[in-house]
């Protein structure tokens, strides 16, 4: 009878422990799921903006009450109950390592495509500026790096717009059509911004009342032209500044030369617009 007796309390034993082996299948499922991101992202590009929606849903998921015993998986920390009242022996892999290993791969990728960005922009830049030296120019195109990404300045005398007009001259096709083919490679996948910009003097035109609606048609311009080249759509988008975004002094003929321009901003991934 005691040896039974023995057998069945052992047998109340190992089954109220079995309770807590699915834990394990949780911590391999966690695993597998990490390592397929891992895997996922180093043969594709990495979108931010979807990566931060991801990352967002899966913390979301994680941490919601999701347990038989209603804590989350990545928190865990109400422990579960033996038959007899007394708290179940925690696993012995903390409970911190599943977050931990989390937020590694999650900087982890977002360090890797902040250097990605950098190193595609820098190529453009160059590919550009190689571009107007060797048309002759140089002086109506400049481009520099910022915490935005690379913006491209383009002029508009003499190259893009005659003046007080926003159709394109033929001259600027070429440069724009190998901007557009910079723009539409397969790692190219940063927002692209086109911004119309003028100097202070006024324009008073049946078809322009003021700078705002100039600084725009232009934009607009060069937008329609970077779409019938293939530029996705998604990735665009058009401002117009009139005279309020000035790159040099308006007190100067050569001054508001450099003010008259259309800037193309190809955007980092993980820059936030202000709102």
């Amino acid at each position: 009878m005691n040896a039974q007796a023995g057998r069945r309390r052992g047998a109340a034993v190992e089954e109220a422990h079995d309770g807590e082996r699915w834990l394990l299948t949780y911590s391999d499922l966690i695993t597998l799921l990490l390592a397929l991101f891992i895997v996922l992202w180093s043969i594709s590009s990495v979108n931010i903006s979807k990566f931060d929606q991801l990352k967002a849903s899966l913390q979301s998921a994680f941490s919601g009450k999701v347990l038989p015993d209603n804590t989350s998986i990545l928190q865990g920390q109400t422990a579960p109950f033996e038959q007899d009242g007394s708290p179940v022996k925690p696993l012995d892999q903390p409970n911190s390592q599943p977050v931990a290993s989390f937020n590694s791969i999650t900087s982890s990728i977002e360090s890797a495509a902040k250097q990605q960005d950098a190193d595609n922009l820098r190529e453009i830049q160059q590919k550009v500026q190689q571009f107007a030296a060797q048309h002759g120019l140089e002086s109506e195109v400049r481009t520099h790096i910022d915490e935005r990404g690379l913006v491209v300045h383009l002029l508009t005398d003499r190259v893009l717009f005659d003046s007080g007009a926003a159709v394109l001259r033929p001259a600027a096709y070429p440069l724009l059509g190998e901007i557009a083919h910079l723009l539409t490679r397969a790692d190219i996948v940063n927002p692209v911004r086109v911004e119309g910009n003028t100097d202070n003097v006024p324009i008073h035109s049946a078809v322009y009342p003021s700078n705002w609606e100039l600084s725009t048609a232009r934009a607009n311009a060069v937008l329609e032209l970077l779409l019938a080249d293939h530029v996705q759509a998604r990735r665009l988008s058009v401002a117009g500044y009139g005279d309020q975004n000035p790159i040099a002094t308006n007190h100067t003929a050569a001054g508001r030369s450099a003010n008259r321009r259309v800037d193309i901003v190809i955007l980092r991934r993980s820059f936030k617009s202000s709102p």
